[in-house]
C-alpha cells in the first residue's frame, strides 16, 4: 500500500489535486525556470471557492478555538512528523526545486525548516498558561489569550513551504482556522503542505484557494469573520494589503521587502567576510527578503576583501538547480532576468563597473552572479531590493556615511556586519535599521526569534512568541470575591 504522504507528492505534482476542492477558475500554467517551459497546469479557484471556504472557516472556528491545548499541540506534532517522514524522501524538494530554481540543498534545508516551525510552536503552546495577577488588593487579575479569529495567511513564491509554516503553525496554534492563498508561481510545493495539515485538522480548519486576489483575497478581507493578516511579499503588495484591512483596524503582520545593509568594518577578516557575502547575497539564487543588497566595505580591508569576494563569485557554478554542483540556479519569475540587466546597466550607465564574466546558460530563467564597483549611491542597485544576483560594492571612509546610505533605503528587515571586535560589532548593530542582524553570520534567522520589519519592510513579528501572540487577543477578567 502506498504511503499517502507520497500520494500528495504524485498528486500535487500532476495537478490532479487541488486544494481539497473542486476549482471554479481558469488552469494556470506552471513553469520550470530551469528551462521556461510549462511542466503542468493547476486549477484556480474563483469568488464561489473563497466564498464556499470562508463558510468552512466561519464554521471551525468555535470548534477549533475551544479545541483544548493539549489537542491542538499534538496535531502540531503529528503533522511535523508528517512533514519530517516527507522531507526524507526526494520527491517534494524536488518539486519545490523544479517550481523555485533554487537548488535541491537548499529545498531539503527549507522542510527542515517547515519541520521546525510546527514543532516549536507545539513547544510554545504547551508553555503557555494564563497568568493570574495579585497587584490590587482585593481584586484577582486573570489574563488569558483567544484566538483572534479565522486568519488569512497570503505567501509568496520564493520559500513556499516554510513561509507558509511560518504562519500556519502559530495560527493553529492560536486556534485560529486559517484561510491560505499560496503564490501562483509555485502552488504545488505549497500544496504539498496544505494536503498534509489538513490531514490531522477537523474539516474547514485549514482551507486553501489558489486564485487571484480580486477573486480570493478581496472577499476574506472584507469579512467580520476574519480577525487577522498575515503577509509576505511585496511592500507596494503589503501597502495594498494595510490599505484594505485599515477600515476595519485587522490586526496584520507585514513581512515586507528588504534593502539589507552588510558591512564589513576595519578590523574585518576580509577573507572571512567575503565567504559570510556569498552566503548572504545569493542564498536562494538571491530571492530572499533578508538578502545583502547594498555591501559597504570600510577601505582599510576593501581591496582585500572585494578581491576574495570577486574570485569566490566567478568560481561560481550557474547552471540546473538538480546538479550537484550548481551555486546557482534559475530565477523563479521568467521576467526577473531582464530586471536584473536593467538594474547592471542603470549603474553601469551612470559609471560602475562590473568586475565580472557574467557566463549564463542559454535556456531558462538565468542571471549571472554580478558584482558591480564604484557604484554611484543613488543608483537603484544601491537604493532599491534588487531580490537577485547583483552584489554592489560601496568603499566607505566614515562609518556615519555608511549608515546614511543605509536609513536612507526606507527599509528595515535585515542588516549583516563583520568584525573581529564583536562588542564594537554590536554597537554598530544597534545603529541598523533592521528587525533581524547577522554579526559574522549569513543566517540569523531561527524558529525560535521573533522576525519582522521596520518602516518599509513591515510590522509585526514571525516566529518565536511573538510569532504566536500575532494570532491571539488578550482576555483581562478582575475578580473581587464577596462576603
Amino acid at each position: 500500500m502506498t504511503d499517502p504522504v507520497v500520494n500528495d507528492i504524485r498528486s500535487a505534482a500532476t495537478a490532479v489535486r487541488v486544494a481539497g476542492r473542486s476549482a471554479g477558475g481558469p488552469p494556470l500554467a506552471v513553469l520550470d525556470p530551469a528551462t521556461g517551459d510549462p511542466f503542468t497546469e493547476v486549477a484556480t479557484g474563483d469568488r464561489a471557492d473563497a466564498a464556499a471556504a470562508l463558510t468552512l472557516a466561519r464554521q471551525a472556528l468555535p470548534v477549533w478555538a475551544g479545541t483544548p491545548q493539549a489537542a491542538r499541540s499534538a496535531a502540531l506534532r503529528a503533522i511535523a512528523a508528517d512533514v519530517e517522514t516527507l522531507a526524507a524522501q526526494p520527491e517534494w524538494a524536488a518539486l519545490i526545486t523544479r517550481e523555485t530554481g533554487k537548488r535541491l540543498a537548499e529545498s531539503t534545508a527549507e522542510l527542515g525548516l517547515t519541520v521546525g516551525y510546527f514543532r516549536i510552536m507545539a513547544d510554545l503552546l504547551d508553555r503557555q498558561q494564563a497568568e493570574q495577577l495579585s497587584v490590587v488588593p482585593g481584586i484577582t487579575h486573570r489574563v488569558s489569550t483567544r484566538a483572534a479569529g479565522v486568519a488569512v495567511v497570503l505567501t509568496p513564491w520564493n520559500f513556499p513551504v516554510s513561509i507558509p509554516a511560518r504562519k500556519i503553525a502559530p495560527a493553529l496554534a492560536a486556534g485560529c482556522p486559517v484561510l491560505f492563498k499560496p503564490s501562483e508561481l509555485t502552488p504545488l510545493s505549497s500544496m504539498v503542505l496544505a494536503a498534509v495539515v489538513e490531514r490531522h485538522l477537523p474539516a474547514g480548519v485549514l482551507s486553501t484557494v489558489l486564485g487571484t486576489p480580486t477573486d480570493v483575497v478581496d472577499p476574506w478581507l472584507a469579512d467580520p469573520a476574519v480577525g487577522v493578516v498575515s503577509f509576505t511579499g511585496s511592500t507596494r503588495v503589503g501597502r495594498l494589503v494595510a490599505s484594505a484591512t485599515a477600515p476595519r483596524f485587522l490586526p496584520t503582520v507585514l513581512e515586507l521587502g528588504g534593502c539589507a545593509p552588510f558591512l564589513v568594518l576595519p578590523d574585518a577578516d576580509p577573507q572571512a567576510a567575503a565567504q559570510t557575502l556569498l552566503v548572504a547575497k545569493f542564498r536562494n539564487n538571491g530571492q530572499s527578503c533578508i538578502a545583502a543588497n547594498q555591501v559597504l566595505a570600510a577601505r582599510a580591508v576593501a581591496a582585500e576583501f572585494t578581491e576574495a569576494f570577486v574570485a569566490a563569485v566567478e568560481k561560481m557554478v550557474v547552471g540546473r538547480p538538480t546538479d550537484p554542483a550548481t551555486d546557482l540556479g534559475p530565477l523563479a519569475p521568467a521576467a526577473d532576468p531582464a530586471r536584473m540587466a536593467a538594474l547592471v546597466d542603470e549603474a553601469v550607465g551612470r559609471g560602475a563597473r562590473r568586475v565580472t564574466s557574467g557566463v549564463v546558460p542559454g535556456r531558462g530563467h538565468f542571471a549571472p552572479a554580478t558584482v558591480l564597483l564604484d557604484v554611484p549611491v543613488d543608483s537603484r542597485v544601491m537604493t532599491d531590493e534588487i531580490f537577485g544576483p547583483i552584489a554592489p560594492i560601496h568603499v566607505y571612509d566614515d562609518l556615519d556615511d555608511a549608515l546614511a546610505l543605509h536609513h536612507a533605503t526606507g527599509y528595515g528587515l535585515a542588516g549583516y556586519v563583520c568584525g573581529t571586535d564583536l562588542d564594537r560589532a554590536h554597537a554598530v548593530a544597534e545603529r541598523l535599521h533592521a528587525g533581524i542582524v547577522g554579526i559574522n553570520t549569513a543566517t540569523p534567522n531561527t524558529p525560535w526569534i521573533p522576525f519582522g520589519g521596520l518602516r518599509d519592510s513591515g510590522l509585526g513579528y514571525e516566529g518565536g512568541r511573538p510569532g504566536l501572540a500575532a494570532f491571539q487577543t488578550y482576555l483581562s477578567v478582575g475578580t473581587k470575591a464577596q462576603g
